[in-house]
């Protein structure tokens, strides 16, 4: 069994004296794991860096085995998100959200929207927003896609601004202002593309929507809890963004 794809790492920790277990978001193949011979050496070490874009070429006697990886690097951006918090913490809550995914199980989509989030990952507010964007898109891809399409109560697809708790479903204003305090607010960024970016309140609302829906849908069932590093990139974007505006 082999193949060769092109995918983006998540992870990478030692195994034995000098091989290392690569974990790849791959495009066509999923989040796949392998064993890079001479992986913890110095040659390689650069190269096997969460954020980094990678061709890999994996092979093994049995589909069910761990195979071996062959790794050639293709774009190396690791170390440009040491540089700022956010970015650093980023890349961590990206890949533990890509590790709520089966193991080996195609999601082109989210490769494709993890490639967009990571090239602009340097870029405060915008990477905040598709993140926010991003974790929507995986509730979808797990199977627990919201509906804002339109308003579960009336039909309109105008000023839908709130998401009910209950169901998952866009509410307009009109519908869901007597129970204002019961909604989750819908920013509007998250239906449509706006061509600017989102105020910082705005895309705070989107993480509220997705943390809540994330909890319980996902992580909850699981056992899990969300990974630290979601509230750090949080906090440390909004932070600088605020700096920023000052």
């Amino acid at each position: 069994m082999d193949w060769i794809d092109e995918g983006i790492v998540l992870g990478v920790r030692r195994h034995g004296e000098a091989s290392a277990i690569l974990e790849v978001m791959t495009r066509e193949h999923g989040r796949h794991l392998g064993l890079v011979r001479g992986g913890a050496g110095s040659r390689m070490r650069p190269i096997l860096q969460p954020g980094n874009d990678v061709r890999v070429h994996w092979r093994a006697r049995l589909d069910e085995h761990l195979g071996n990886y062959t790794v050639e690097g293709l774009r190396l951006r690791a170390g440009n998100f040491m540089i700022a918090a956010h970015a650093a913490y980023g890349v961590t809550h990206l890949a533990a959200l890509c590790r709520l995914l089966p193991e080996r199980d195609p999601h082109e989509s989210v490769h494709d929207e993890l490639a967009e989030i990571l090239e602009h990952l340097n870029e405060r507010t915008l990477a905040a927003a598709l993140v926010a964007r991003f974790e929507l898109s995986l509730l979808a891809e797990l199977g627990f896609g919201l509906d804002l399409d339109e308003c579960a109560a009336t039909g309109s697809r105008a000023e839908l601004v709130y998401v009910s708790p209950k169901s998952g479903r866009a509410v307009s204003r009109t519908a869901g202002e007597p129970w204002r305090e019961r909604m989750l607010a819908l920013p509007s960024f998250l239906r449509e593309d706006e061509g600017v970016l989102p105020a910082s309140e705005r895309i705070a609302e989107a993480f509220a929507l997705t943390g809540f829906f994330l909890e319980r849908h996902v992580l909850g069932p699981r056992g899990l809890a969300m990974h630290d590093a979601r509230a750090s990139f949080i906090n440390a974007a909004m932070r600088e963004d605020a700096r920023a505006a000052s």
